[in-house]
């Protein structure tokens, strides 16, 4: 679906790939992003394989994605394996994040449009995500989502909270 802003919010595949991983790249912390970890291509494909992985695209230019998948597709990254030691939510609760959207689209309500879509695909289940606890801009962001925290945990000395929210 086409919105009045010319983006399009779509359920991912393969073609998109190399758009996801540019825009995972440009907002790594040693670009002065505020992502906690980097997956690479097989760890993506598995996502894309198991649940939907929302994207926004600005005609070819993907322009924000949003991950999704069960527990037992991202239990092998590190920082995950971290947070559901703190909290593990329900027996089919699935792993929700990243969400990216490129600085250039940024104060415009995509964040919020990705986190619609993808629960609009998986109803009723509870999704599970982590935010470093110094990113508050995020945490403001889920927060008017209706996202709940759920408790905090430390990785690679740093704090982060765990939060969810029902499908």
């Amino acid at each position: 679906m086409t919105g009045s802003d010319g983006i399009e919010i779509g359920t991912a595949s393969e073609r998109d790939l190399e758009g996801i991983l540019a825009l995972q790249e440009a907002n790594q912390p040693d670009r002065g992003g505020t992502l906690s970890a980097r997956l690479g291509r097989a760890q993506l494909l598995a996502m894309l394989a198991d649940l939907p992985t929302i994207v926004a695209r600005r005609g070819d230019a993907i322009v924000g994605y949003l991950l999704a998948a069960s527990t037992a597709t991202v239990a092998a990254v590190p920082v995950v394996r971290a947070m559901l030691v703190a909290y593990a939510g329900k027996p089919d609760a699935y792993v929700y994040g990243p969400i990216v959207v490129a600085e250039s689209e940024r104060g415009r309500g995509l964040a919020q449009r990705l986190f619609e879509s993808l629960r609009t695909r998986l109803p009723g289940r509870e999704g599970i995500l982590f935010i470093r606890a110094d990113n508050s801009a995020s945490l403001r962001a889920h927060e008017k989502m209706g996202v709940v925290p759920r408790g905090t945990f430390r990785h690679n000395d740093r704090e982060f909270v765990v939060l969810s929210y029902e499908g």
